[in-house]
């Protein structure tokens, strides 16, 4: 049976910190892009992940982040996964030197089989919507844009909450699932109760699917 990762993203307080893992969230994303709603330095991200038990993954996300930036966040967080949300080219996100995941903008006409093979090096693909700012913006895209046969495990992003979670798992089959929004009820506020029913809506359809 495969179990469905989950990564909840976009964590800023400590309370919601405890709260994800908890709820049972493999992962927890923090932001390192200072223009979104949900920004953490890299010395308060240091801070929440040191709640994180063992096993639990920090993801760092950038967005064009400079060399340097990426190197002191990966040395404040040896332990962390890189998240690289740009236009980083391949070269770029090996130069990091750490595991990584490269998110794909997904629209019509994207080519995800070309793109998976320009990061062959990345841990997995995340999925995510195409609009104009960085990040999806919660929103949903056309999961029907993803082709067979992607040569890398993905992520699916954009726009899930506890409502469509189930019918995205059980529709796409990804490796894992990513929200933020969908758990919140305020930027970079999470809701607990949200991120329970999150993560068992995940395991639900996992369940579906071995059944």
């Amino acid at each position: 049976m495969h179990r469905t990762r989950i990564k909840i993203c976009g964590l800023t307080r400590e309370a919601d910190v405890d709260e994800a893992l908890e709820a049972g969230a493999d992962a927890l994303g923090f932001v390192l892009y200072p223009k979104s709603p949900r920004a953490v330095s890299i010395a308060r991200a240091a801070e929440l992940v040191a709640r994180l038990p063992p096993f639990v993954t920090p993801v760092l996300l950038f967005v064009n982040a400079s060399p340097a930036e990426v190197r002191q966040a990966t040395e404040a967080l040896p332990q962390a996964v890189l998240q690289f949300h740009g236009d980083e080219t391949a070269a770029m996100c090996d130069a990091a030197g750490r595991p990584y995941l490269r998110a794909a903008r997904m629209a019509p006409g994207f080519d995800l089989l070309d793109f998976a093979c320009r990061f062959p090096a990345a841990q997995a693909l995340l999925l995510d919507a195409h609009v104009e700012a960085y990040g999806g913006a919660g929103e949903v895209f056309d999961w029907s844009l993803i082709p067979p046969g992607v040569p890398l495990p993905f992520v699916l992003s954009g726009g899930l909450n506890p409502a469509n979670v189930t019918d995205g798992v059980l529709r796409v089959r990804p490796w894992a699932v990513d929200v933020s929004s969908g758990v919140e009820i305020g930027k970079g506020v999470k809701s607990g109760p949200l991120m329970r029913r999150f993560c068992k809506a995940v395991h639900d359809a996992d369940q579906r699917l071995c059944t």
